[in-house]
């Protein structure tokens, strides 16, 4: 990526994602990000708030806070790969139609709410069968993708939390004491399917997609708390998926090379860990960052921190329920 960014880290990077996705963004051979798009993006949005959406009524938040912990952990093991052929999995619930996150949020409240399903109660989890799982993700034409890694997904929260924590994903928090690179760390070590690796010439790059956005949704959803009182958000970068770069590309800060352009707006597979796979990933990772550099420059001061998790929500938002945006590329994998 020839470009006048800096690729210099501005803070400690004690998650690591930064650092091992640099030489990627700098060395993509598919995917660059224009400048100007990047500070014409800062300008328009600096002191922006993203508009609260009204699906966030479907997290669980009034669970008792231990319960809630158990359940976000279930909601963040889920929480990958929605995206299908027509017709896509999509449910119907309280009078309100919703695809991909939000289905999934909306199942699960309702799994807890109106089937009465202990989804925080980790010896449930570890002993799920296929089928109820199958029911409780019910849409209206199909299950989501992906659905036997789902069910290893929950199998092994549970599994983990009943051998090692006492049942209780507090217990794990806990022991991070409110940092939130170490509830990172312990989440990627204790729950291999959150261990969002890969590589790229040779090199290992971490993204830890879900891992990350799971101690973010813990601050953002338990701020009162005292295990939702987290210290160095601003350690955490994007999350790299496919609806965020998706909205980059909208709005002209990612560019893809024609031919990837080309296999990306055809719906073309692009398999995990394939290097243009990784280079969108880590492109995505280093355009917020830099959004963030430039959001950052152009505060008034005293205005509050920015981080890569706040810029990435923005984005993120900004893609649901969209008209017009480009395709977004299609990778079948349990990471995102």
């Amino acid at each position: 990526m020839a470009t006048g960014f800096n690729f210099q880290l501005e803070r400690e990077d004690p998650i690591g994602v930064l650092s091992s996705t640099a030489p990627v963004a700098e060395g993509a051979s598919a995917v660059t990000v224009d400048e100007a798009a990047v500070e014409r993006f800062a300008r328009a949005h600096v002191g922006r708030q993203p508009p609260l959406l009204h699906e966030e009524s479907l997290h669980c938040t009034d669970l008792p806070p231990e319960r809630f912990l158990n359940y976000l952990l279930v909601l963040e093991a889920l929480n990958f790969c929605f995206w299908d052929d027509p017709p896509r999995w999509r449910v119907n619930y309280r009078g309100a139609r919703h695809d991909g996150y939000w289905a999934l949020a909306a199942v699960l409240h309702r799994a807890i709410h109106e089937n009465g399903l202990p989804l925080w109660d980790a010896e449930f989890l570890a002993t799920l069968e296929a089928e109820p799982l199958a029911r409780l993700l019910r849409g209206e034409e199909r299950p989501p993708p992906l659905l036997e890694a789902r069910l290893a997904n929950l199998r092994e929260v549970g599994q983990v939390l009943v051998e090692r924590w006492e049942s209780r994903f507090g217990n794990l928090v806990a022991a991070c004491e409110g940092e939130a690179a170490r509830l990172v760390g312990r989440i990627v070590a204790e729950f291999p399917s959150f261990r969002d690796e890969a590589q790229w010439r040779g090199r290992s790059v971490w993204f830890y997609k879900r891992a990350q956005i799971c101690v973010a949704d813990l601050a953002r959803l338990l701020p009162d708390h005292r295990l939702g009182r987290v210290a160095g958000l601003e350690n955490l970068t994007a999350f790299a998926d496919y609806k965020v770069p998706q909205v980059l590309r909208a709005e002209g800060i990612l560019r893809l090379a024609p031919a990837l352009a080309a296999r990306v707006d055809r719906g073309e597979l692009l398999p995990a860990g394939e290097e243009e796979e990784v280079e969108i990933r880590a492109a995505t990772i280093w355009a917020c960052e830099w959004i963030v550099r430039a959001m950052r420059r152009l505060a008034p001061k005293g205005s509050p921190a920015l981080t890569a998790a706040g810029v990435d929500y923005l984005l993120w938002s900004a893609g649901q329920g969209h008209p017009g945006l480009p395709p977004y590329h299609r990778t079948r994998t349990i990471y995102y």
